[in-house]
Order: C-alpha cells, then structure tokens, then sequence
C-alpha cells in the first residue's frame, strides 16, 4: 500500500447508532441500537434501567396528583446517567427519543417535568397519550415476532396502566389504555380480594372486553417487564415445590417465550400463599429483586384479563415501548423501510435470547460489535483500492448477506453455554442446526451459520467441512474469511475486561489495527493507544497469526482508556 498514514475505516460510526428513553412510572429504561441501513434490522447494544418510581403524590389541599419534587431530582439524576452515555455516542436529536408514560401523563405537573428536564439537560421529553404507548408497543412487538400477517392482542402491563392493542399488518385497528398498573395497584390495595374487584369493574366498564371479541385473534402477545418476569418465573419453576436455598433459581434454563392461563394461576396461587410468611417475602425478593414488590399485583391483574378474555396461552416478547420508538425512527430516517423486512434476524434475536441470560448476551453483542467494525473496515479497504492491483484487496469481496451470517453467528455462538462450558460450542452448533429456530433461512444458510459457530473457538475447521452445494470455490473462500473473523472477534472479547463503546478499524503501512475505546477516551490522542499485550493469551496470539496467514496482513489490538 502506498499511503504512509493510517486510513480509518469506517469515518462514522455514529450514522448507524439509534437510541430511546422510556420514562415508565415504575424504571426509566435506556435502549441503544446499531442498525443496518441496508435492511433496517437492529442490534442492541445496551440496555440500562434506572428503578426511579414515579409515584404521583395528593396533598390534603388538592386532588390533584403530582409528581414531588424529591422524585423530580431522581427523575433527572437518572436521565442524567444515560446522557453520559449517550453523549459518548455523539448522537444527533433525530436519532434520539425520550418519551413518558403513565405517571407523567396523569401528573397535573407534567409541564413542569418537561421543562425541569430540559433545562437540567437540554433534552426534550414527549408525552405519550394511551394510544400512542399502545401503537408503538405494537411496532415493538413486530420486531421480536413473526407476525405481521396475523392478528395480534399485544398486553403491555406497566406501573401506571396497562395497554392493549389489536394490529394486523403493522396497523393499529383497536388499542385502549387502562389506568391499571402494577405499581398503583400495590400502592392503593393491601387486600388482594379488594384488588381483583377493582380490576373487574375497570375491566367490565371499559367496554375493552366486548371490543376485543369482536376480532379473530391469532394470537397474544406480552410485552413488559412484569410479564416477561412472570414467564421468568414459569420457566425456572418458581411455582414448583420450593426448594430451602434461594439461589436454586440462579441457574439459567433455556426460555420458552410463553405461559398458559393454568401455569399464571399456579404463580398466582403461590405468591398469594406467601402474602404473610417472612420466608417466602425473602424468597420472592431473592428471585424477583426489586419486582418482588409490584410481582403480586402484576400476576393478579395478568390473571384477571386472562379470565375476561378468555386467554389460554400467552407469547412473551423481548422487546416493547424502547423498540417500538427506535422502529419508528428507522422508519422516519430509511425511506422505504419495512415494518415486515427483519422476520429472518428475529428469529435469530429470539434464538439467542431463549438460551443467553443478560450476561451471555453482553457478551455476544460485544463479540458482535467487534466482528462488524472489522468486517465493515475490510469493505471499505477493498471499496478504497479496487482497481484489482492491491496485493493486499480481499480476493473474495463480503456483502450484506455476509455480514448477516456473520452477525447471526456471533450473536448465536455461547447459547451452547446454558447447558455447561465444556464443548458448549458443539452444543451451539446442534442447538441451530436441529429445530426450526432460524426462520426465513435456507438449509445451506444455517448449515452456514451453524458452522461458524462451531468453529469460533478450539480446533479449526476441516477443508471439508461445508458438504454439498456449499462446497464451491468462493463459498469455502468466504466461510474461511468469515470464520477468521469470528474467532478473532471471540479471542477479542474474552481478552477484555471492561466494556469499550467505540472501535475503530485502520490500515497502516504496519497491517491493520483494531483500536478499542472506552466513551470519553473516544476523543481523546490516538497516540496514547497502548497494546493488548498485557492481556493477550495463547488463544489470541494463535487467532493473530491465523488472521495473517489468511489476510497476508500483521492485525495488533490497541486500548485506548480514559485518563482519571
């Protein structure tokens, strides 16, 4: 190459990135996505929550609710954390959007919260009516599960209310909030018989019942925190016969993404059982955290909605309100995006969010992250010198369906884990092959996939191991680059101990470089970058010079940290 100075690769790393701010009654709730222009489609790169309950509060003098001055600092204190990080991320306000629920709509306060915020922040918070929270939980939901085509009744409990929606093909065609919330509702009734008539009459009076039947629901879906703990619970037994230590639900089992109306009540019936007794409060808190004090209204109202509408099983969806905002950016950024497009790269959020706990996935998403930055900076190295007289160019160009193998892999390649380290990447590998898991994929295209995760660690892959039609030249060509990658991204990822928010790929006359950065060292000297080397193993030193027997290029690791 015959340039002197390094050459970054890509220049903007921020074009790509989209973030939300839920500001519920019970948490404020950050979601920071990277996406793919080409296809619309989503990864998550971090989620933060802040347990800020936003109680609204009457005084002797009024009716009014408001929202105290105590809780407004708290309120600001905790958007305050996420615009540190957001603001490492260099996002402009189009790619930004804060928005608040039930307590703040219902607090006669409201325009003093918003103007406390930005002025405290600079940052503008919209208030979203019932309908709205209810249609944009419903885009949420599009982008977790298959479907478009069917008629879907999203739930969405929150602290403050409760919202329902009936859409079908990305339009709303009935949605209704209730002021039923599971923060509320603890707060106002301390007798549960009490509780369940509230909720009867709100339901009954509402006319929501009638409205839903008169649709053909395929299916139900729920959204939130409070019905994704309840399948948490399902899943890992909690309604079982409870065993003396608390921590025999610590170990993670693979989610199902559903429960039915019997295993609601099981729940139900057991955390009513539990009401008085010292042990099992102690328990529940072991299990639920800081839900444990909201669980018992939330399953009560859960199973009061099941009753009226006749529900028998439910499908738990991962994403709801943060998602459905950041779905309606993209749309309003990527003209011709489709709310339809992501079906295959759902399947594969689904897949790794069944088998991975949120430390599995953090760490895949990492791993994710740092395959992509080199994947994208080898592009543009083979986009900047095409003129086929490079001996460094690539002699098998990646494109986007690459780059989608790549990412599915790397997000899929520790679900193996949940059964145990040893050979996890076997169990990886039997995991996406057996089953219809991947969606929208050909054979050979999981087959292609499911190779790549098993051979992201340990042995290296046969010159066989890409049987039938996936035995042509250039496809073999790509898996080797694909696979090289990965490994790389993996070594890369077990090496670091801290998180790093940006990443940058160059090309020197010294072979490439992958500089990591922590958000505020991000901006600072690129000469005070230091070397992996006194965290680099034997499994990276190998993947090196794997890397530069098949890239004929030299690839060092730097750090650049942020100076205390």
């Amino acid at each position: 190459m015959s340039s002197s100075a390094p050459i970054p690769l890509p220049a903007t790393a921020t074009n790509n990135h989209f973030a939300a701010v839920d500001i519920g009654t019970n948490s404020f709730k950050l979601t920071i996505v990277r996406t793919d222009p080409s296809s619309g489609r989503f990864l998550t790169l971090h989620r933060l929550k802040e347990p800020v309950v936003l109680g609204l509060e009457t005084t002797s003098t009024s009716s009014a609710a408001t929202i105290s001055a105590v809780t407004l600092d708290r309120a600001v204190s905790a958007i305050r954390r996420f615009q540190h990080l957001l603001f490492s991320y260099g996002l402009p306000p189009s790619r930004l959007r804060l928005v608040a629920t039930s307590a703040v709509r219902e607090a006669s306060n409201r325009s003093e919260f918003i103007r406390v915020v930005n002025e405290a922040l600079g940052l503008h918070v919209e208030i979203l009516s019932g309908a709205e929270e209810a249609r944009l939980i419903y885009l949420g939901v599009l982008q977790f599960f298959p479907v478009f085509t069917s008629t879907v009744l999203t739930i969405d409990i929150g602290g403050g209310s409760t919202e329902f929606t009936v859409g079908f093909k990305g339009n709303v065609l009935f949605s209704k909030s209730l002021r039923l919330g599971h923060v509320t509702l603890t707060q106002e009734f301390g007798d549960i018989m009490k509780m369940r008539e509230h909720i009867r009459n709100e339901l009954e009076n509402s006319g929501l019942i009638e409205k839903i039947k008169e649709f053909k629901i395929d299916i139900v879906v729920g959204s939130s925190g409070t019905i994704k703990a309840i399948e948490k619970a399902v899943c890992k037994g909690y309604v079982l016969e409870v065993q003396e230590n608390v921590g025999v639900f610590e170990e993670f089992v693979k989610r199902e993404w559903r429960f039915t109306r019997h295993e609601l009540r099981c729940l139900v019936e057991r955390l009513y059982d539990e009401e008085g007794e010292i042990e099992g409060k102690m328990r529940r808190m072991g299990f639920f955290k800081r839900r444990a004090v909201f669980i018992l209204a939330g399953t009560v109202l859960l199973d009061e909605i099941f009753h009226r509408l006749g529900i028998e099983e439910i499908e738990v969806s991962g994403y709801a309100l943060g998602e459905g905002v950041i779905t309606e950016m993209l749309g309003q950024v990527f003209k011709g995006f489709d709310l339809n497009a992501n079906a295959r790269w759902r399947s594969v959020v689904r897949l790794a969010s069944r088998f991975n706990n949120k430390k599995r996935m953090k760490a895949a998403n990492m791993c994710a992250s740092v395959a992509r930055e080199i994947v994208e900076g080898l592009r543009k190295l083979h986009e900047l010198h095409n003129d086929g007289n490079d001996d460094n160019e690539l002699s098998v160009s990646l494109d986007d369906r690459d780059l989608e193998y790549l990412d599915a892999a790397t997000l899929l390649h520790n679900i193996g884990l949940y059964s145990g380290k040893k050979g996890y990447h076997k169990q990886s590998y039997r995991i996406i092959l057996n089953g219809d898991h991947l969606q929208g994929y050909s054979k050979e295209e999981i087959k292609l996939i499911a190779l790549l995760v098993r051979y992201h660690r340990k042995k290296f892959p046969k010159s066989d191991a890409l049987e039938g039609s996936a035995k042509e030249c250039w496809v073999k060509q790509k898996f080797g680059i694909l696979c090289t990658i990965l490994r790389v991204s993996y070594a890369v990822q077990q090496c670091l101990l801290s998180n790093f928010e940006f990443m940058e790929f160059i090309h020197s006359p010294d072979g490439f470089k992958l500089v990591l950065s922590e958000g505020e060292a991000r901006n600072q000297s690129a000469g005070i970058a230091q070397p992996l080397s006194g965290d680099i193993n034997m499994t990276m030193e190998r993947e090196l010079e794997h890397f530069r027997r098949v890239f004929k290029q030299n690839l060092s690791i730097l750090v650049t940290r942020s100076i205390s």
